[in-house]
């Protein structure tokens, strides 16, 4: 996973005046901020097209040339795609996907949230709940960074109870629909349901009905847990400090290849979507490219790729826990 650099860090903007844990008023001016903000359903439904005509495509490249390379090769890019319709529903969350809340409501279920399982509104109300308080202890998705940094042999047996799709039985078998009578939890899954069987149906029709078995239910069980875990280590583990929000968070360097499998739609870019949190993310990169040139590059928390970010989750130190992994949903 090679790793496009970050532009290099600048000197603080005022070192006589500091701001101890900035907003974005305190960063960015108020036109720069206006224009950062506007949200564009056209560029939102490119996205979800451009989602989608790469899992099809690597799906029709596994038919047209069955070999075990395209096999391998088609789990790992509809995996990255898989995560990247989880950021294009993350989006709708925040109704920054497209314009108005309707498209961010029942389009954005239909086409991003349906398909990888979420329950929008649920994952709405939890979400905003972890921006307001951000590695704070009520803070629900506290746990799914913590622990870090842990031995190498440690990291290396979770990534195989990923791929092996361990993982997946084992959030199956914790759901808390299972627990629900069976009304409830028909209504949980009917969304779903729908659009996996229209999934299935479609590539039934086109005469390759295997492909969602093995293009689809395998990419979602293996490699877009494997995507999960390096995106929960990469966006809050071992931050510098839980109360800054330009060192609360992590924006990682992503190449090519990494945007491609474990980085999609500008999700490397995380601290500052917690920063601003009203930019759609196709503007994160303007953001920290703004973020930068006003002097705030030297106060960031940065990495320089994905690799460098495992790098440091497996340098435990002798005082840090050698326990298990935490969890990665």
């Amino acid at each position: 996973m090679s790793a496009r650099r970050l532009d290099p860090p600048a000197p603080p903007v005022d070192p006589a005046r500091p701001v101890a844990a900035p907003g974005a008023g305190d960063l960015l001016t108020l036109a720069e901020l206006q224009s950062l903000r506007r949200t564009s359903t056209a560029r939102g439904a490119w996205l979800v097209l451009h989602a989608w005509a790469a899992i099809l495509g690597a799906m029709a490249a596994s038919a047209l040339w069955p070999s075990p390379l395209t096999f391998l090769v088609g789990i790992a890019v509809v995996g990255g795609r898989q995560l990247g319709l989880a950021v294009l529903a993350h989006e709708a969350a925040h109704w920054r996907l497209f314009t108005g809340m309707k498209p961010n409501g029942w389009a954005a279920k239909l086409f991003c949230a349906w398909p990888m399982g979420i329950e929008l509104g649920a994952y709405r109300r939890r979400h905003h709940l972890h921006h307001r308080h951000t590695q704070q202890p009520e803070d629900p998705d506290l746990a799914l960074a913590a622990g870090y940094p842990v031995g190498g042999a440690a990291l290396w047996r979770g990534a195989l109870a990923d791929l092996s799709g361990l993982t997946a039985l084992r959030l199956a078998r914790a759901w808390p629909g299972w627990r629900e009578h069976a009304g409830a939890m028909l209504r949980r899954l009917r969304g779903p349901l729908l659009v996996h069987v229209a999934l299935a149906a479609g590539l039934a029709a086109a005469g390759h009905w295997p492909q969602y078995v093995w293009l689809w239910v395998v990419p979602q069980l293996t490699w877009y847990r494997l995507a999960v875990r390096l995106r929960a280590i990469a966006e809050h583990a071992m931050v510098p400090d839980d109360g800054d929000p330009l060192r609360n968070a992590r924006t990682t360097a992503a190449g090519p290849i990494a945007r491609a499998l474990v980085a999609p739609y500008w999700m490397n870019y995380h601290l500052e979507h917690h920063l601003l949190v009203f930019v759609p993310c196709w503007r994160l990169r303007d953001a920290h490219a703004l973020l930068v040139a006003r002097g705030f590059g030297a106060r960031m928390e940065l990495a320089a790729g994905y690799w460098d970010v495992v790098r440091r989750a497996t340098a435990r130190t002798a005082a840090a826990p050698a326990g298990a992994l935490p969890r990665t949903h």
